[in-house]
């Protein structure tokens, strides 16, 4: 059986990761949780009735570990991931670290396995929660049609930033409702997040923002350079989910029936889409679930060989830990070149 790590497991994604391999069947012996300067005695659940002792990143040897999945920031992947790849371990990264290499390969399950071949070192990477939620729909279509262009508004959960901002959503809702100041209460947002909508993910890179330059940039690694995408991205008060209006151009004539029979075909893609009211998934609807649900699917006549969907889907689970289990898994049985 092989020894898997997993980096980052105080925050979310981590925990996620974690659950994915206990469902699989992965025994509690046969898992490393691992967390930068982790105090001894930090322990960490594993499915409902085991519990795994936290070790130290800082001073942990990678000698017996097959593979790891670092769930951190891209300062700590840097620091860390090559130690992991001078002990031979097969690594899937979940920041953007390693972005800029050729030889790293951005991997959505599914959809560019082959691309696993590429690495030359046995790292790749998984793109960030909207891109594998927006692509995931689109596989057969993009077999089939050749999407030329995609405008998407994405409308993000606070947990994106972690847990101290789903807390922050928390406590100002606490507030409001209690009637108490919200002065010196932004922490994680510029501005208040609770009842409001903030036009800003992750910081700004010229006039995009972080988020909205990544969807662009990793769509372009994983479905290759010439596909054009602008994005849109907000957060939204919500703890968990990620909701997106998706606009999709294609070079072939497409037809919103086709296009809507072909994400039925996709693994782990429900089309739910009654032209009723409340005939679509809400992000209320998808926390704890592990497939993306599409909805709201119309034709786009403002362009040739358009339509548009809307598409929700835990960003935690689906987003980003799904999708690196997946591939980490594909990692394990396949031979990388060196």
């Amino acid at each position: 059986m092989s020894k898997i790590a997993v980096i980052g497991v105080q925050e979310s994604v981590g925990r996620e990761i974690l659950s994915f391999l206990e469902e699989d069947g992965v025994k509690a012996a046969d898992v490393v949780a691992l967390e930068p300067k982790s105090p001894l005695g930090n322990m960490v659940s594993y499915g409902e009735d085991e519990d795994l002792d936290v070790l130290n990143l800082d001073d942990f040897d990678f000698q017996n570990v097959d593979a790891a999945v670092f769930a951190v920031s891209d300062e700590i992947s840097k620091r860390y991931i090559p130690k992991a790849l001078a002990k031979g371990v097969k690594v899937v990264d979940c920041s953007s670290a390693y972005f800029a290499e050729a030889d790293v390969p951005m991997i959505v399950a599914g959809i560019n396995d082959d691309k696993i071949y590429e690495s030359s070192k046995g790292l790749v990477s998984v793109p960030s929660a909207a891109v594998t939620q927006m692509l995931t729909p689109l596989k057969e279509v993009n077999e089939q049609y050749k999407i030329k262009r995609i405008v998407v508004s994405t409308y993000t959960s606070t947990s994106a930033y972690g847990k101290e901002a789903m807390d922050e959503l928390f406590n100002q809702t606490r507030k409001i409702f209690m009637n108490d100041s919200l002065v010196d209460d932004q922490k994680v947002f510029n501005k208040q997040i609770a009842y409001n909508v903030i036009p800003q993910v992750g910081e700004f890179i010229g006039d995009e923002t972080q988020c909205e330059w990544a969807m662009n940039a990793e769509t372009k690694k994983v479905l290759g350079g010439e596909v054009k995408v602008h994005a849109n991205c907000a957060f939204v008060p919500a703890f968990i989910g990620c909701g997106q209006f998706v606009n999709v151009e294609c070079e072939k004539d497409v037809d919103v029936d086709d296009a809507a029979s072909l994400m039925k075909k996709v693994k782990d893609v429900v089309v739910f889409d009654k032209h009723v009211d409340g005939g679509y998934v809400c992000l209320t609807d998808v926390q704890g679930e592990d497939s993306v649900y599409v909805s709201r699917l119309r034709q786009d006549v403002s362009v040739e060989n358009g339509f548009s969907f809307w598409c929700v889907a835990d960003n935690l689970r689906v987003g980003v830990a799904k999708n690196a289990f997946a591939v980490m898994k594909k990692l394990l049985t396949k031979e990388i070149k060196q």
